[in-house]
């Protein structure tokens, strides 16, 4: 990507380096407080059944973009590589600003850009508190994208989808759950999910997840003018990574598609690409 001449985004909050308890707060139906035990067993949870704590500890506001991605012991990076993926993503975001602003436009609309925390470790959202272990994620009630750097640097080692493309359509993909918050889908679909079975809910899940991919291929059509040769293979390449059968299969040996949240690797190949290739969102109806 040639992002030399874009300017970074205002909408960044760092808050890398920054200490303190890994507090939990309660959720918004009440409840009593989460203690230390807790933690740990909702960290086995998720290492071992693949269930999203954030799920378990923010009721159905929880954010629904996490990943079942076999975990590894997390190093930060140096100074200096965390402040050039830092200026990176912070360019990227300007990206996703210009285009949604030009489509929301175009549809009458008013865009509202995300803010992008990054940290590192853990952090507290209106959600609730993440750690890096679960993935980037976009919660719908701060209206922020959280991400920690180094899951880019786990891309490349521990599911080979590294490339500067591949980095930026995973900030595109939760910046298009932030469109669909904008545009009432994510509170349409909460709803349903409360209603819904458990092999309900998750498929209701798994067309959000695509639908936020088929965005995240109308934002790269839209920026064509600044991607290079490979970068499309490499996007390509990063959704096939992280379909859930593959990503079941590299961690439990086999697959179970009822518990399937984010959809197949096909299918998260099949909706990115059709957004690359329409460049219109009105194409990316999932739910249809």
């Amino acid at each position: 990507m040639r992002l030399d001449d874009e300017q970074q985004s205002s909408n960044v909050e760092d808050r890398r380096g920054q200490r303190g308890g890994f507090r939990v707060p309660m959720g918004r139906r009440g409840g009593g407080g989460i203690g230390l035990g807790t933690i740990v067993i909702l960290g086995v949870m998720w290492l071992v059944f693949g269930i999203n704590p954030l799920e378990i500890l923010g009721g159905n506001f929880a954010p629904q973009t996490q990943q079942q991605i076999p975990q590894t012991q997390q190093q930060p990076g140096t100074k200096a590589d965390n402040d050039e993926l830092g200026q990176f993503a912070s360019k990227v975001l300007t990206t996703t600003e210009r285009t949604w602003t030009k489509i929301f436009q175009q549809n009458g609309r008013t865009y509202e850009p995300p803010r992008m925390v990054l940290f590192s470790g853990f952090v507290q959202s209106a959600c609730g508190a993440a750690q890096s272990a679960m993935g980037p994620f976009y919660c719908p009630l701060d209206k922020k994208v959280y991400l920690d750097l180094s899951f880019f640097k786990d891309m490349q080692g521990r599911l080979g989808a590294g490339g500067d493309f591949a980095y930026a359509y995973v900030i595109a993909h939760e910046v298009g759950h932030h469109v669909q918050n904008l545009l009432g889908i994510a509170e349409k679909v909460t709803r349903a999910r409360q209603q819904a079975s458990q092999s309900e809910g998750n498929q209701l899940s798994v067309r959000m997840e695509l639908q936020a991919d088929c965005l995240a291929g109308v934002w790269a059509r839209d920026n064509k003018d600044i991607l290079e040769q490979g970068d499309i293979e490499e996007g390509l390449n990063a959704a096939n990574a992280i379909g859930d059968d593959r990503l079941q299969k590299q961690s439990q040996g086999y697959v179970v598609p009822d518990s399937f949240t984010h959809g197949s690797s096909a299918q998260r190949v099949q909706w990115f690409r059709r957004g690359i290739e329409t460049g219109d969102m009105r194409q990316c109806d999932t739910f249809g």
